[in-house]
């Protein structure tokens, strides 16, 4: 089901253009409160040494999540 913790769902497919471009529908920009100028992060998973899975954060709440984890591992090795 949709919006369940460690839930995931296809939103959108989208195409590349000649430039390598995307664009992200504007139905999802708004669900994800994505606004124009707005910093991204994409992450890569590998398999076998290849790139299978590409996931977009916004760069804010990425930066935030590591802020939060190096701030648990400091803690621990100042203990």
């Amino acid at each position: 089901m949709k919006n369940e913790p460690g839930c995931c769902s296809v939103e959108a497919v989208v195409s590349i253009d000649e430039r390598g471009q995307m664009v992200l529908p504007k139905e999802l920009r708004e669900k994800a409160g994505i606004k124009a100028g707005e910093k991204l992060a994409l992450t890569s998973f590998y398999k076998n040494g290849e790139i299978c899975c590409i996931t977009i954060t916004k760069a804010q709440d990425l930066a935030e999540q590591v802020k939060s984890n190096l701030g648990d591992t400091l803690k621990d090795l100042t203990r």
